[in-house]
């Protein structure tokens, strides 16, 4: 129980000193008083509130959805290598927003890419759910992973196809593929936050279904686990946070990777805590890498996905040789 309560009180404060550092620092330092004295300068209240704290909200909303659908899916798949993207559902959201940019869709205004996103997420989903009870209706993971896989193959040929065909707006496809929270704004944070609230919920109530799981189906239905109706309500749940994430910042890959097994590596495989801290700790690193990526080469930007690469792709390799020394050891 001490090792949970300093769990917890440790990732609260990281989440703490990440957000005051996300909005303070940048090309106008803010202190710390700018959150609630506007009349002491209101040039730096507004771009507080308008331009730095949506930032630094919708990167922790992403990071905290990425990580935490990652957890689930790794619990869910028995796979420390499994991340948010499993499914294909990322693959979707981009060729939505893609899609948008290329046709110069302008229907929703502002909001036009990340609905568009939301959408065609929400159709892969379904599809590859579909598809994969049509193979197996037993819904075997190595169906739904192999399931994913093929439709991430045929939806990320149909974005070189755009890719190729694109002209003045190459630029934004590719900036947006990288995965960005910059220039987003309140109605971004709007559009995420309900699917974050919700999603997140639903996953925690299904803590003790994924604790059971690890241990294989049949031990789990042994404990009373209706392991049909929990991999499905897990898989769509965790989809949609991975979906409503990439419809909003673009594709940032191995947050849902790294948080989830670093944190596993430190405080343990119960999804009754690993859940809520892969969820804080996501948004910590989401938000100080959103920080790198716009101070350090200043004012130019890099796009967030690049600096998540160079921090998760070592890691990555790391679990990738550790799972196969351990099984050649074994």
């Amino acid at each position: 129980m001490k090792k949970m309560i300093i769990a917890y009180f440790s990732s609260i404060i990281v989440l703490l000193i990440s957000i005051w550092l996300g909005v303070s620092i940048g090309a106008v330092d803010i202190p710390v008083s700018a959150l609630w004295d506007e009349a002491a300068n209101p040039n730096t209240y507004a771009i507080l509130w308008s331009i730095r704290m949506p930032r630094v909200i919708l990167a922790g909303l992403v990071g905290a959805s990425l990580a935490i659908a990652g957890a689930a899916f790794q619990g869910l798949l028995k796979n420390p290598l499994a991340d948010p993207y499993t499914l294909g559902v990322s693959s979707g959201a981009s060729v939505g927003a893609v899609a948008t940019i290329f046709f110069g869709i302008t229907i929703f205004g502002s909001l036009t890419l990340p609905i568009f996103g939301m959408i065609f997420a929400i159709i892969t989903m379904f599809v590859v759910l579909t598809f994969a009870r049509l193979v197996d209706r037993s819904m075997k993971m190595e169906t739904l992973i192999l399931t994913g896989v093929i439709f991430s193959s045929f939806l990320g040929s149909c974005i070189s196809l755009m890719i190729s065909l694109t002209g003045e707006q190459l630029r934004e496809v590719i900036g947006w593929l990288l995965g960005s929270v910059s220039m987003r704004g309140w109605p971004y944070v709007t559009m995420i936050l309900p699917f974050v609230i919700i999603g997140s919920i639903i996953l925690w109530f299904y803590r003790r279904e994924l604790n059971a799981m690890m241990y294989g189906d049949e031990r789990a239905h042994s404990l009373g686990v209706n392991v049909k109706r929990s991999k499905f309500a897990v898989l769509i749940v965790g989809s949609m946070l991975t979906g409503a994430a990439v419809a909003v910042s673009g594709t940032i890959g191995f947050v849902g990777l790294v948080v989830p097994h670093m944190t596993r590596m430190l405080w343990g495989t119960d999804h009754r805590h690993l859940l809520t801290l892969s969820f804080l700790n996501g948004a910590s690193l989401l938000i100080i890498c959103d920080l790198v990526s716009r101070t350090i080469i200043s004012p130019s930007e890099f796009p967030i996905g690049v600096i998540t690469a160079f921090i998760g792709a070592p890691v990555f390799a790391y679990i990738f040789y550790k799972q196969r020394r351990g099984k050649g050891g074994a």
